[in-house]
């Protein structure tokens, strides 16, 4: 099952882009992040005439997650546990019905949480605490679950080409780091280093600002976290930054993970 996450940066700027690596790829599933449009608003047609089955959850303008799949999707959920009155459209996971057994895929959209500290910051932290009780929870079922999207978390100074740029910001403070690895506590694996442990500048976002892509000023937010059941399965793990060179891209690119 080879499931990739994307977090496209607007499905309506980005739509050709994305639609064409689609058909290029092909994943079994997708996962795409910050799609900036509401449900009726996203372009359901054309993927459904790839083979795709397209759960979305959508907001105008901001956030939006969708999980399209080539496989039986059931068991959707839209919206992270935890807080009710939550109107932002962060999360949506759902069960794939895959040819060897099924996997659940939670797709997620990370808070930013800048300018830190502040009450940007406070809700990236409690929405991280929340993903932390439902991926805890979760692990009680004791099947194979992926949570991927956008973390918007920088995890190690592995994951970046200069920590001096990112040392106040959200995505690498302490707090959000430490957040990141309790999660990962609880038992979960973190795909791609436990495959590619020493992977040198393996990014996943640059700005559009000062040039960060033509100097491969680049940072790793894009992750999977894998409960063991879903670990005991995980063959690969690639980053497909080619897209990056595209005429008008999104700042992020696809990251892809291949279970059995």
């Amino acid at each position: 099952m080879k499931i990739a996450t994307w977090n496209v940066n607007s499905i309506k700027a980005h739509f050709e882009q994305v639609l064409a690596w689609t058909k290029s790829a092909v994943p079994d599933v997708l996962c795409l992040q910050e799609l900036k449009c509401e449900d009726a608003s996203f372009p359901n047609t054309a993927f459904e005439e790839l083979g795709y089955a397209c759960a979305i959850h959508g907001q105008k303008t901001y956030n939006g997650v969708a999980i399209l799949s080539r496989l039986k999707l059931e068991n959707i959920e839209r919206g992270l546990p935890g807080d009710a009155m939550d109107e932002q459209s962060r999360y949506i996971q759902a069960t794939v019905m895959g040819t060897t057994a099924p996997v659940t895929v939670g797709c997620l959209y990370l808070p930013n949480g800048n300018p830190a500290p502040g009450p940007k910051y406070d809700y990236k932290l409690s929405w991280m605490e929340r993903l932390y009780r439902h991926a805890q929870t979760s692990l009680a079922l004791e099947e194979p679950l992926v949570l991927t999207g956008d973390y918007n978390i920088i995890p190690t100074a592995s994951d970046l080409k200069k920590a001096e740029d990112w040392k106040d910001d959200a995505l690498f403070r302490s707090e959000s780091r430490a957040a990141f690895e309790k999660i990962k506590a609880l038992g979960y694996t973190e795909a791609f280093r436990s495959l590619l442990p020493f992977a040198e500048k393996a990014y996943s976002f640059w700005d559009y600002q000062a040039g960060a892509w033509a100097k491969n000023n680049g940072i790793r937010i894009d992750h999977a976290l894998l409960s063991p059941q879903a670990a005991d399965r995980l063959m690969g793990a690639e980053i497909d930054k080619s897209v990056r060179a595209d005429e008008k891209p999104s700042d992020h690119v696809p990251v892809i993970f291949t279970l059995t």
